[in-house]
């Protein structure tokens, strides 16, 4: 595709594709395309995140390997970290159960596929495999992320309109919503943005007890609607991210048309029925950023009122990776 200018058709024209599944973005970016909405991080929107930077105020986007224990999916033990020496005067180390979605992350073009329609692009299950590159990680950071993020307060946002978040109960914000936030904090949502939406959730997390984990109800996140899916498109958000556990909340709006009730339940961790995941991955071609740090980005924000910023982040190098921490920086 043109690097300079993406030129691409609403999400209502999306809808009403035959040469693809409706509502995808297949084969728009080229017939054998890896990187989805990455491709709207053009240079041109890297020249334009770095003249953002005024101060050199760098803020850490990562939380640490283990921080989520156990595993909010329920699939991830912890990831045990050995050291080693060969002489007194050296170190090396080495990691066991390192599960590349298990804390701060970037879910990759293979993490999920449509139930009707399969893997992103129609990349053929059997290509999904370790060894295989299709749709991995790996290409993801051979081009590297760098464009301007955007921070959506969501917590402070319903403060100030007196509707306080429970970071521990389902909340669907609506894609109505994010225009009021941006709207409040006088941001312009661009092409190539990357999204940074705070919902609390992760600082709450970490402070709670464990038995006020288990007693949790759900998280606030985006709803679960086709509305979201215009909104997050026809924006051209190049990467949405959040501080929960999938972007999204949870549990999922049983009313948005997507739980298939004949669907099994896996027979353990979380089920994706119903989940925005399957359009946003494997039919728009969206990466998602799960579980970043962004409380002290949100109060140096509310600190300048200044909520856009240059945005860095680099997935491992691993070769048809599903997934990756997310290496991630933002820079004011």
């Amino acid at each position: 595709m043109n690097q300079s200018e993406p030129k691409v058709p609403r999400y209502e024209e999306l809808r009403r594709r035959t040469d693809a599944p409706p509502g995808s973005s297949w084969y728009l970016f080229g017939k054998d395309d890896q990187l989805g909405t990455l491709n709207f991080l053009t240079p041109q929107r890297a020249l334009e995140a770095a003249a953002l930077v005024k101060r050199g105020r760098v803020f850490n986007l990562d939380y640490p390997v283990n921080t989520f224990v156990p595993s909010l999916a329920g699939t991830r033990p912890p990831t045990e970290h050995h050291i080693f020496s060969n002489n007194p005067n050296h170190r090396d180390d080495w990691l066991d159960s390192f599960y590349l979605q298990s804390t701060s992350q970037i879910d990759g073009l293979r993490h999920i596929r449509h139930p009707k329609h399969g893997f992103y692009g129609g990349v053929a299950d059997d290509a999904i495999d370790v060894g295989t590159s299709d749709l991995g990680i790996g290409k993801v950071a051979e081009k590297g992320i760098v464009g301007r993020g955007i921070l959506l307060d969501a917590v402070r946002y319903f403060d100030s309109v007196g509707e306080p978040l429970d970071p521990d109960t389902n909340r669907g914000i609506t894609a109505a919503e994010l225009d009021a936030m941006a709207a409040h904090f006088g941001v312009e949502v661009k092409s190539g943005d990357i999204l940074l939406l705070h919902t609390g959730m992760a600082e709450h997390w970490i402070r709670c007890t464990p038995e006020e984990r288990a007693a949790r109800t759900g998280s606030p996140g985006l709803g679960q609607s086709e509305e979201m899916l215009a909104w997050l498109w026809d924006h051209q958000i190049s990467l949405a991210v959040s501080d929960n556990g999938g972007l999204e909340s949870f549990p999922v709006d049983p009313s948005s048309g997507w739980v298939d009730p004949d669907e099994p339940p896996p027979p353990r961790g979380v089920t994706h029925n119903g989940m925005m995941h399957r359009p946003l991955i494997a039919l728009l071609g969206m990466l998602l950023g799960e579980l970043w740090k962004l409380d002290e980005l949100a109060e140096d924000c509310a600190a300048d009122g200044i909520y856009e910023f240059m945005v860095t982040a680099k997935p491992l190098n691993i070769k048809g990776g599903v997934g990756s921490p997310p290496n991630a920086l933002a820079v004011k």
